[in-house]
């Protein structure tokens, strides 16, 4: 039996619950493992040049946190390239906006980048995947399938 569709998504995020940030001023990348009837979250990237708590793009919320376990995460570059080279592995990345020479770059890397016209919750997100996953991909999709099962190495 043939294994289950496995797309390994990123999604620009700065509260780590909405895909609502643009690709170079996101503080985090969010990844999960998704499947047509599975998500499970696999690793969150903060970058050096996020806002601080209190700061004037802050906005009171507490950073250097990350995701459902409230750890620390290790803060990479802020740069261009740290940002593409985070997305090494994945499949697809959502985010709000990024220039075109950023997407050439992200698709030369095999990341098939998808803007959103407005800011969406994750889980809406990896829901919408999961039905497109479950019935006949559209073409982008099955492009994006290309890259086999994710093997997550702990």
């Amino acid at each position: 039996m043939p294994e289950p569709a496995h797309l390994k998504i990123a999604l620009t995020s700065n509260d780590l619950t909405r895909v609502d940030a643009d690709f170079l001023a996101a503080r985090q990348l969010v990844f999960y493992d998704l499947t047509p009837d599975e998500a499970q979250f696999v690793d969150c990237v903060q970058f050096k040049d996020r806002p601080r708590p209190g700061g004037p793009d802050g906005g009171g919320k507490e950073g250097g946190k990350c995701c459902a376990a409230g750890a620390p995460a290790p803060a990479i570059g802020s740069g261009i390239d740290a940002r593409i080279e985070a997305l090494r592995g994945a499949s697809v990345l959502f985010t709000l906006s990024m220039s075109d020479p950023q997407a050439v770059r992200v698709a030369d890397l095999g990341v098939f980048p998808i803007k959103l016209a407005g800011e969406r919750s994750i889980c809406e997100v990896l829901d919408r995947l999961q039905e497109m996953l479950k019935g006949d991909p559209p073409l982008w999709l099955k492009r994006a399938l290309r890259h086999g099962p994710v093997t997550v190495v702990a």
